[in-house]
């Protein structure tokens, strides 16, 4: 098949056209620059067609993109940087309409999109953003199309991994042991969103997605952690309360001050995954539910975190959302 990846250059859409390219697939991966001066990023796109293109631009998009061969398919990885409103909505719902409605005019068959688990109960403006293009896409009536809502990537809980080797307490907010998820890996999510492309039992469906095992919570993650370091687990709980303040206290100044509305916006999805479970919600009940969320993959968090103790977090920079990264990068 003839693909093209739009956010070819991110964190699940570099993955997204190594497997491709793996299955023997012809990818046409999009992007806002070329990756001349970053060798980790080139190897991952390497042997793809690499095309510069603005995905919000639809006379680019047709006349550099769909035009000059015909395409089976369009995997979408847009995602916002920061999840601020503005780009959320410019990213997450008018890139992508923008994307939706060129695949259609060039006689795309099948639309593939990257979306998360967390817009099943959304509060954040980049949720809603998602939320809105997702319904677009199902009522299409032309395309055939699949949604894939992973759970926390590996790198979401990547943060506190330096925090502990330099042998400071593992934070935790709240009283408990904080919302469990089921952790998938970048490779795993590649894997699976690839499949949606010939996979028929993966047609008109939205794939509410994690890793494989059990459920973990934050002080799992700590305790995983420690016994990687060698140390008996240390832990400072941070008041649900302070991120409660910090909301409050910023939506009230927000209409005076655009870097108060970013704060919070930051400090609003703080608190969402501070509080949420990452899991498929039951369809009787409406509650998260590990029974009601799909499993996918082999890759563990355990692993993933001993590879990252004694290597690093190679690629797992977690950009503008961290809250706890030391190298936090701005891209």
């Amino acid at each position: 098949m003839r693909v093209v990846v739009a956010g070819a250059s991110g964190y699940i859409g570099r993955q997204v056209v190594a497997e491709l390219n793996a299955r023997g697939h012809g990818v046409i991966a999009v992007v806002r620059r070329q990756p001349v001066e970053n060798t980790f990023l080139a190897a991952r796109l390497h042997g793809a067609d690499i095309r510069v293109c603005p995905v919000d631009d639809p006379k680019r998009l047709e006349t550099e993109i769909f035009a000059p061969a015909p395409v089976d398919a369009v995997i979408s990885c847009l995602a916002s940087r920061s999840g601020q409103p503005a780009d959320a909505w410019h990213v997450e719902y008018n890139a992508n309409r923008i994307l939706l409605d060129a695949a259609r005019a060039g006689g795309v068959r099948h639309f593939s999109l990257l979306s998360a688990l967390c817009v099943q109960t959304p509060v954040l403006a980049f949720q809603r953003a998602k939320q809105a293009f997702e319904s677009i896409l199902r009522a299409d009536p032309q395309l055939r199309w699949s949604i894939v809502r992973p759970s926390a990537f590996f790198k979401s809980l990547a943060g506190q991994i330096e925090r502990v080797r330099s042998g400071k307490p593992f934070l935790l907010f709240g009283p408990d042991d904080g919302p469990p998820c089921l952790p998938i890996s970048e490779a795993d999510t590649a894997r699976l969103i690839a499949d949606t492309l010939t996979d028929t039992a993966l047609h008109g469906r939205v794939l509410n997605v994690g890793g494989p095992g059990q459920p973990i919570t934050p002080r799992q993650r700590g305790d995983m952690l420690f016994e990687l370091a060698g140390r008996p687990p240390r832990f400072r709980r941070i008041p649900l309360a302070l991120l409660h303040t910090a909301v409050h206290g910023l939506t009230a100044v927000s209409g005076v001050s655009g870097r108060a509305a970013n704060g919070a916006e930051f400090a609003r999805i703080a608190r969402f995954y501070a509080t949420r479970p990452l899991l498929a919600l039951d369809p009787a009940s409406g509650e998260p539910s590990a029974a009601a969320t799909q499993r996918f993959g082999h890759e563990t968090l355990s692993t993933f975190y001993r590879q990252a103790w004694r290597h690093g977090a190679i690629d797992q920079a977690l950009g503008e959302q961290a809250l706890f990264d030391r190298n936090r990068t701005r891209r």
